[in-house]
């Protein structure tokens, strides 16, 4: 269903750059339809009836209109004989690249802990970039935590769960799943205005990360028993896979929790507690015991632990494909 050579193109892309700002990206052009028609529909009644019909239409429209574009460029590239597979291998490669966010977030995380070091209030200017809560009340740990939980969470959301639906059924269900994954990040709050309106978005959500997110753990877990990670994790491995099964259910996400846990498990410290969302008052269950304060080390411990795990499930492709 993919080929090795996009796949080696489209992370090394990730890796050395990230998301390059300024350029196009598939991802803002689905924010945009999103917003759009969010306004429109999102009023009246039956709006979960709307909801659903919308969501389910969106995804059904982007798989499918994947396909013929993805066939169409294999016909016009099949019709370049010189360079016409390099241009395929190069186009697809762009498009997996736009579908990873393993650098930005580990970028934008790095420079939460540096803007948290100069001061509180840049610290919550700084994580407001990549959380949805309201960071105006954060406290310094807070800001920390908040980082570091967007960043186990994300590493799901944000390049094994896509690499997941990359193998399982190619580069349509990789940019499906990352509308999934916009759709949910926009409309999935548990507030009055989205509560009808994006439930089946975030139903769809749970269901496109159930795997991936357990799986992201495994790999968390499993790197954790690497140097130099093994000499500063703070459990074994199977102290940390029962951790992970003890908190990761905790979540109020059927599958945020896990990659959470796995995390709050090899850094010994407590995610979760009060939050505001759009105003409204959220309380996110406790995933570990330890309320201690999170330092630069321990940010780069969990970004360590993010690059192993990425390059595990790129591992894991490549067996797949020589297979």
């Amino acid at each position: 269903m993919y080929s090795i050579i996009p796949l080696l193109i489209g992370w090394g892309l990730d890796r050395c750059a990230g998301d390059p700002a300024g350029l196009p990206h598939p991802v803002v052009a689905f924010g945009r339809w999103i917003g759009f028609f969010e306004k429109k529909a999102n009023c009246g009644t039956h709006r979960r009836e709307k909801g659903t019909f919308w969501a389910v239409t969106t995804l059904c429209s982007v798989f499918l209109l994947s396909h013929l574009a993805l066939a169409a460029l294999s016909i016009a590239c099949g019709l370049w004989e010189a360079g016409g597979t390099y241009l395929y291998y190069i186009v697809t490669g762009i498009l997996i690249f736009y579908c990873l966010a393993g650098t930005t977030l580990i970028r934008e995380v790095r420079m939460v802990f540096l803007a948290a070091d100069r001061s509180i209030e840049e610290g919550r200017k700084q994580v407001s970039r990549i959380v949805g809560r309201d960071t105006s009340r954060l406290s310094d740990r807070e800001v920390r935590t908040a980082a570091l939980e967007t960043l186990a969470e994300n590493l799901s959301d944000g390049v094994i769960a896509p690499l997941f639906w990359l193998y399982l059924l190619g580069l349509p269900g990789m940019l499906t799943y990352k509308m999934v994954n916009t759709m949910d990040s926009m409309l999935g709050y548990r507030t009055e205005r989205f509560l009808d309106f994006g439930r089946t978005a975030a139903r769809i959500d749970d269901a496109a990360n159930y795997l991936p997110a357990r799986l992201t753990a495994l790999l968390m877990a499993l790197s954790s028993c690497l140097p130099p990670c093994r000499r500063q994790s703070a459990r074994t491995l199977r102290n940390e896979l029962l951790f992970i099964r003890d908190f990761g259910r905790k979540h109020a996400s059927p599958n945020s929790g896990y990659p959470e846990a796995a995390l709050a498990g090899i850094l010994d410290c407590r995610f979760g507690g009060p939050h505001h969302y759009f105003g409204e008052y959220c309380f996110k269950p406790y995933i570990g015991k330890n309320e201690r304060a999170l330092t630069t080390a321990d940010m780069r411990l969990a970004v360590t632990i993010n690059r192993y795990a990425e390059a595990m499930m790129i591992l894991g492709g490549i067996i797949l494909y020589i297979l």
